[in-house]
C-alpha cells in the first residue's frame, strides 16, 4: 500500500571518528589482555601472590595520588599566596601533577599492564617526555584549527598584553567590516 508521498531523504550521516571507531575495541582487547596476563601469572605462582600485586598497586597507587593532590593544592596556595603579595611567580614544581595523578589511578585500576604504565608515568623524564609532546599536539590542532571551530575561538580569544596578562577579546581589522568587494576609502552614505 503506497500513498503517493515521496520518500522522505535524511542527510547523511556524518562519518565517525577513528577514535570513536577503534577505542571500544581497543579497551575490549586490554581488558582481554589484562585477564590473560593475571591468569598466566596466577598459573605461575599462585592466586594469592597475584592478590597481594593487586593489594599493593591500589594501595600504592592511592598513595601517589594522595601526594600528586597535595602537592597541586600546595602550588596553588603558593601561587595564590604570590598574586596578592604582588610577588614574581616562580616557574616549575606543578609540573607533572597530572601525569602523576593518572599513573596513580591506573596503579589502581586491577592488572599487570595498567600497573606496569602506572609506574612508567611516575618516572619525571617520561613526565616530561609526554608533557611536551601534548604541548606540541595540542599547539598544532590549535594552529589547524577550520574557522568556526572551537580551537579558532580560543585562538580568537587569546590576547597577550605586554607584561604577559591575557586580555579577552576579538580583533576586528578594518577590511573584515568592508567586505572583500570594496575599495579602501570613505564608505558611501547608506540612502533609505
Amino acid at each position: 500500500m503506497t500513498t503517493g508521498a515521496p520518500t522522505p531523504t535524511y542527510p547523511a550521516r556524518p562519518r565517525r571518528s577513528r577514535l570513536r571507531t577503534f577505542l571500544p575495541l581497543g579497551i575490549a582487547a586490554w581488558l582481554v589482555l589484562e585477564i590473560w596476563l593475571l591468569t598466566m601469572v596466577a598459573g605461575a605462582t599462585s592466586g594469592f601472590t597475584v592478590f597481594l600485586l593487586l593489594v599493593a598497586g591500589f594501595v600504592l597507587g592511592s598513595g601517589v595520588i594522595k601526594r600528586a593532590g597535595r602537592r597541586a593544592f600546595r602550588n596553588l596556595s603558593e601561587t595564590l599566596q604570590q598574586q596578592q603579595t604582588g610577588a614574581a611567580p616562580t616557574t616549575g614544581g606543578g609540573n607533572g601533577n597530572g601525569l602523576m595523578m593518572l599513573g596513580g589511578l591506573l596503579l589502581m585500576i586491577p592488572g599487570l599492564i595498567s600497573d606496569a604504565v602506572g609506574l612508567l608515568l611516575l618516572i619525571a623524564p617520561v613526565q616530561k617526555a609526554l608533557s611536551r609532546y601534548a604541548e606540541r599536539t595540542l599547539d598544532r590542532k590549535m594552529r589547524e584549527a577550520a574557522p568556526g571551530t572551537f580551537g579558532d575561538a580560543f585562538q580568537q580569544a587569546r590576547i597577550h598584553r605586554p607584561d604577559g596578562k591575557v586580555v579577552q577579546g576579538e580583533v576586528i581589522r578594518d577590511e573584515d567590516l568592508r567586505g572583500p568587494t570594496s575599495e579602501p576609502g570613505p564608505h558611501p552614505p547608506l540612502n533609505r
